[in-house]
């Protein structure tokens, strides 16, 4: 019996070191987990202060911010995120301090939202006399008019811009990948230029800034994101006033659904090029994929840029059954009809009032 007795006080031993040497890798697993969880507090503070002092993206649209004298890096910060140029006054002030204290003379500066801290200390360092090119782009340009634009800047040119926008270099969220043309999918606002800005850059900044937007306003839930964009672009161009736009945006709907030429004038402008002439049958007669009298359904891009308003029309039009509708009033009201017959008698009206020749 002395044996077995012994055999089992072997087994024993044995079963006790498996045990010890089973809870030891879960200690470690436990201590692991642990120190992930205190560390993971301190890793995401240092992601969110990375993104406040370089944020992802481009800049936002221009705003001015006044520097008073005497204004310490606290009093710069605030008026900063006050103005939407960093996202935390906190953050700005750390950074400024781990960067070096900058040096920033009083005036009224340039920037832009959304700069970030790192980009905003630079554009105050450089001062307040710092120049800037202004870029004015009213809603309802063409892209061929905002190339004209850039090309007046100094040192820029319109081909180049053109060729940067024809290269694919930039390119729109919305834009389909069989579309090669940006036109409609730049964001109308006042840019200020700096001198190191490109035509890559100027297109990439404008482009970003219409994706900032039709996010903003829900475009990605459309049905079709970027037929969305072409009818908001030919409403851009209709409405006078914007309680005309869900109602040019239902006509556009109707019309489509029952399978009418949409007879919109002004792609037909766009078709001939331009211009502020009046139409002309040979412009009627025109064989253009733009020209919505003799081709159906909508044109195949954009032909405008668009506000905030014409897209949130587009993507909701009125409830209405309106089929037609003319300019009834100078302020750029219209009237709207559901029949051929009602559509003529409001013509007659705005004939007689002066308002159509």
């Amino acid at each position: 019996m002395s044996e077995p007795t012994e055999s089992i006080g072997v087994l024993g031993s044995d079963r006790r070191s498996t045990r010890a040497q089973r809870r030891r890798p879960r200690r470690h697993g436990r201590l692991l987990i642990v120190l992930l969880l205190l560390a993971l507090p301190f890793l995401v503070a240092l992601g969110w202060f990375w993104y406040q002092v370089d944020p992802p993206g481009s800049p936002g649209a221009a705003v001015r911010v006044s520097i008073p004298p005497g204004s310490g890096v606290a009093q710069i910060a605030d008026r900063l995120e006050a103005r939407g140029v960093v996202g935390s006054a906190f953050a700005f002030r750390v950074y400024a301090q781990l960067s070096g204290t900058p040096k920033v003379q009083a005036g009224d500066y340039r920037l832009r939202r959304d700069l970030g801290a790192r980009a905003a200390i630079d554009a105050l360092e450089r001062g307040p006399g710092h120049q800037y090119a202004k870029l004015a782009l009213p809603p309802g340009l063409t892209f061929e008019e905002i190339a004209t634009r850039v090309g007046r800047l100094p040192g820029r040119s319109a081909d180049r811009f053109r060729s940067v926008a024809a290269s694919g270099t930039v390119r729109s969220k919305f834009q389909p990948a069989t579309v090669t043309s940006l036109e409609g999918l730049t964001w109308p606002d006042t840019y200020f230029v700096a001198g190191t800005d490109t035509e890559t850059t100027i297109l990439r900044t404008i482009v970003d800034a219409f994706d900032r937007h039709a996010d903003a306003v829900g475009l990605a839930q459309a049905a079709d994101p970027y037929q969305t964009v072409v009818v908001a672009s030919l409403i851009q161009r209709e409405a006078g006033v914007d309680e005309d736009r869900p109602l040019i945006a239902a006509v556009v709907a109707n019309r489509i659904r029952d399978k009418m030429p949409l007879q919109i004038d002004a792609s037909v402008i766009y078709a001939r090029g331009g211009g502020t002439g009046p139409l002309t049958n040979a412009d009627f007669q025109r064989a253009s994929p733009y020209n919505t009298y003799r081709v159906a359904g909508l044109p195949p891009t954009p032909i405008a840029t668009l506000t905030e308003p014409t897209l949130r029309a587009a993507l909701h039009p009125a409830n209405v059954a309106f089929k037609y509708y003319v300019l009834t009033d100078a302020s750029g009201k219209h009237a709207f009809a559901v029949t051929y017959t009602e559509h003529q008698r409001n013509i007659a009206d705005a004939r007689r009032r002066g308002i159509l020749k």
